[in-house]
C-alpha cells in the first residue's frame, strides 16, 4: 500500500469517467488486494481519510469503485479525489463491521454518511442514598451513587415526566447546594410540589413512601400504585381525613390520565421503531422509543450527506452508528426493532447487536396489527418532519443548530424566550415575553405584562415581576418552559433572571443576556452568559447571533407597542373614572360646571357640593383622590 501523497488529478479517461491520481497505481493495488474480510480508508492527497467502508471481500469490495461506468456523481468525485487506499484486515465481517462504526465517528470522513448524535442520552436520576432523596436531570457517565431510569429519546422527554411527577408525587428536585441552606420552605413548597423535607415539614416515612411510588411509576407499574393509592384514599374517608383522600384521588386522577397518553398497547418490553422518509436528497430518520410499554417519546435525525444514497444505504449506516459501540454506551439496545424499510446487512448488524448487548434482538421489517401503525405513526412523523425541514424555515433550523453550538447545549433547542422592558420615564410600564419555535415567531405564546407597585422607572423590579409571574404558572405546570431564556438587558436584569429561576428551581432553563454595544450597534451586541458572567461577542455574519438579535427586536418591539397603547389608554381616561360612585352623568356635569379636570382638582368639598348629583360624602371621595 503505497504512502505517496501528490496533488489529486481531475482528469477523465474516453468515457468521461474520474480517474484516480497518477501517483496511486490502482491496478497493482487490486491485483495485491485480499479477498478477506476487513475496513477500507480513502486518504486524499493531503493525507486526510475521506471515507471509510468495510467489506465482506476487500478486493470485491474496493474494485466496484473503479468501474468504468454505473458510477453515482458523488462516488466519481470522491474517486477522483484518492492519493492512497489503506486496509485493515480483520477475522470476520462483524469485527469490520464494529471497526468501521468507531472509525467512522472519529474520524467523520466527509463522504460517509455521518450522524450528528454525539450526545449521551438522558436520565432520569434518583439520589437514593440520601436521607431524603432527590429527583435530578442527568446526562453523560452515571458515576453517582443511584437510581438511573431511561435512556429518554431527549432532554425534553425527561424534563416533561419530572414536570409530571412534581404533580403526582411531590419529591424533592432541588439542587443540594440550594436544599441544604434552606430556613423556611420554598415556592415549590407553596403550589404542593414539594413536601419541604428541607425544613423538616413532611417524616422521613411519608418521604420513602413517595419514593417508592416515584420509583414503581418510573418502572412502568403505575396499576400497582393506582391500587396502593385507592386504598389509602378509601382509608383517609373512613377516619374523615377528607383532606388526605382528596390529595389521594387527584393523584389516581393523573395518573389515570398519564397512562391513557403514554401507553401503547399491551406491550410490556422494550422496542425501537425506526422509519424513514428521502425527498430532495435528504434524509429525515424517525425513531420512537418504547420503554415498558410506556411511549417515551421521539427523536428526528438528519444524517449528512445522504444525497445519491438508497434508503437501504441510509438505514444500514444510521443503524450501525446509532447502536454499535465497542465502548461503554448509555444507549439501551431492545430486543425488538421496527423498521420502515428492509435494508443491506440487516441480518449482520442484527448478530452484532446480539452479541454486544448480550441478548437476542430483532431487526423486523414486516409487521401486522398494532405494530404496523407504530410504523405507520412514525412514517407520518418523519413526512412531517422532513417537510418542516425543507420548507422556507429550513434557514431558522441553521440558526438554531448554530445557537446549539455557541452556547454548548446538549439537544437542539426547540422553545426561545425574551423579555424586555418598556416605558417613559416610569409610565405606564409593560413587560413583554415573545417566543420562537423551530419555524420563527410563535406569536400565539406571546405575552405582555403589566407592571404595577414598583418605584417608577426600576427596570430590576419591572423584570422580576414579569418573570416571577410568566414561570410561576409554568412552575405549577400550566405553561411551557423554554430551553432558553433571552433577557434584553445587562448583569442587572439578568440577576433578577437568576434568581427567579432559582427560586421557583426551574433548573433545567439556560440563561442568556444581550446588551447593546458601542454606538448601539448591532455588530457590538454583546452576549452574557449567566453561570459565568462571561462576555460573548459573535461575528456578524454569525447565524446564532441573528437568531438572538431578531427575538431581540421581536421582544422590543412587542414591548413597546404594549407600552405606548397602555400609557394613551391611561392618558385618555379621566381620573374621574378612578372614583368609585362618580358615574358618566355626574363626571360630565362636573367637567361642565368647573370648565375641565384642573379646576376640579381644585375645588373644595363644599364647592363640590353645590354640583347637582353631588352629595357631601361624594364630594368629600372625589377631594381625597386628588389630594390624598
Amino acid at each position: 500500500m503505497s504512502e505517496q501523497q501528490s496533488e489529486p488529478a481531475s482528469k477523465t479517461d474516453m468515457q468521461g469517467q474520474p480517474v484516480p491520481a497518477p501517483s496511486f497505481d490502482i491496478e497493482h493495488f487490486l491485483q495485491e488486494l485480499t479477498t478477506k474480510p476487513g475496513v477500507y480508508r480513502m486518504v486524499d492527497a493531503a493525507g486526510i481519510v475521506i471515507y471509510v467502508g468495510k467489506a465482506k471481500n476487500l478486493k470485491k469490495r474496493v474494485s466496484s469503485y473503479f468501474r468504468k461506468s454505473g458510477q453515482s456523481p458523488k462516488t466519481q468525485v470522491m474517486v477522483s479525489q484518492i492519493a492512497n487506499i489503506e486496509i485493515l484486515v480483520t477475522h470476520t465481517e462483524s469485527e469490520a463491521l464494529l471497526l468501521e462504526n468507531n472509525l467512522i465517528k472519529n474520524l467523520k470522513p466527509r463522504y460517509n454518511i455521518l450522524l450528528r448524535d454525539d450526545k449521551s442520552y438522558p436520565y432520569i436520576f434518583l439520589s437514593d442514598q440520601d436521607k431524603f432523596p432527590r429527583l435530578a436531570f442527568h446526562r453523560g457517565a452515571r458515576k453517582k451513587k443511584g437510581r438511573y431510569f431511561g435512556p429518554f429519546p431527549n432532554g425534553h422527554s425527561v424534563k416533561s415526566s419530572l414536570n409530571l411527577l412534581q404533580k403526582l408525587f411531590p419529591v424533592r428536585q432541588c439542587e443540594d447546594s440550594f436544599y441544604k441552606n434552606r430556613s423556611r420552605a420554598c415556592l415549590q413548597y407553596q403550589i404542593k410540589r414539594c413536601s419541604a423535607p428541607c425544613v423538616n415539614l413532611v417524616s422521613e416515612s411519608d418521604y420513602a413512601e413517595d419514593v417508592r411510588h416515584t420509583i414503581l411509576f418510573l418502572e412502568g407499574k403505575s396499576n400497582q400504585v393506582i391500587d396502593e393509592l385507592i386504598k389509602r384514599m378509601d382509608l383517609a374517608a373512613e377516619k374523615l381525613e377528607y383532606e388526605q383522600a382528596a390529595i389521594h384521588r387527584d393523584q389516581i386522577v393523573n395518573l389515570r390520565r398519564l397512562q391513557e397518553s403514554q401507553y401503547v398497547s399491551n406491550e410490556k418490553g422494550d422496542l425501537d421503531v425506526i422509519s424513514i422518509e428521502y425527498q430532495q436528497g435528504v434524509a429525515c430518520i424517525q425513531v420512537f422509543f418504547i420503554r415498558d410499554g410506556l411511549n417515551l417519546g421521539n427523536k428526528s435525525f438528519f444524517p449528512k450527506n445522504a444525497r445519491h444514497q438508497t434508503i437501504s444505504e441510509l438505514l444500514s449506516a444510521f443503524i450501525a452508528q446509532f447502536y454499535i459501540s465497542s465502548a461503554k454506551t448509555d444507549r439501551l439496545i431492545p430486543s425488538l426493532i421496527l423498521v420502515s424499510h428492509p435494508f443491506a446487512d440487516q441480518k449482520l448488524i442484527a448478530t452484532v447487536l446480539r452479541e454486544q448487548s448480550g441478548h437476542k434482538v430483532e431487526l423486523r421489517d414486516r409487521v401486522r396489527g398494532e405494530r404496523l401503525r407504530w410504523l405507520q405513526m412514525a412514517q407520518a412523523n418523519a413526512q412531517t418532519a422532513l417537510l418542516s425541514r425543507l420548507s422556507n424555515k429550513a434557514s431558522v433550523i441553521e440558526r438554531f443548530e448554530e445557537l446549539q453550538k455557541v452556547l454548548n447545549m446538549d439537544t437542539l433547542p426547540e422553545r426561545l424566550e425574551c423579555f424586555d422592558i418598556s416605558h417613559s420615564s416610569g409610565e405606564a410600564t409593560v413587560a413583554s415575553c415573545v417566543v420562537f419555535d423551530q419555524s420563527g415567531p410563535l406569536k400565539s405564546d406571546y405575552r405582555r405584562f403589566n407592571i404595577e407597585n414598583i418605584t417608577p422607572g426600576d427596570d430590576y423590579a419591572a423584570m422580576h415581576q414579569a418573570l416571577s409571574r410568566r414561570y410561576l404558572r409554568a412552575a405549577k405546570g400550566e405553561g411551557k418552559l423554554p430551553d432558553l431564556l433571552v433577557i434584553d438587558g445587562g448583569k442587572g436584569q439578568l440577576k433578577q433572571a437568576r434568581d427567579v429561576l432559582e427560586e421557583l428551581q426551574l433548573n433545567s432553563v439556560q440563561l442568556i443576556g444581550i446588551t447593546k454595544g458601542e454606538g448601539r450597534k448591532a455588530e457590538h451586541d454583546t452576549l452574557l452568559l449567566s453561570q459565568s458572567n462571561e462576555k460573548v461577542i459573535l461575528p456578524s455574519n454569525s447565524k446564532a447571533m441573528h437568531l438572538i438579535q431578531h427575538i431581540r427586536d421581536e421582544a422590543h418591539r412587542f414591548a413597546i407597542t404594549g407600552h405606548k397603547t397602555r400609557r394613551a389608554k391611561a392618558r385618555k381616561t379621566s381620573q374621574l373614572e378612578k372614583i368609585p360612585g362618580l358615574g358618566p352623568k355626574r363626571r360630565q356635569e362636573l367637567l361642565r360646571q368647573f370648565g375641565g379636570l384642573q379646576e376640579v382638582t381644585r375645588a373644595g368639598v363644599e364647592d363640590l357640593s353645590k354640583i347637582k348629583g353631588i352629595s357631601k360624602s361624594l364630594a368629600q371621595k372625589i377631594y381625597d383622590h386628588f389630594h390624598g
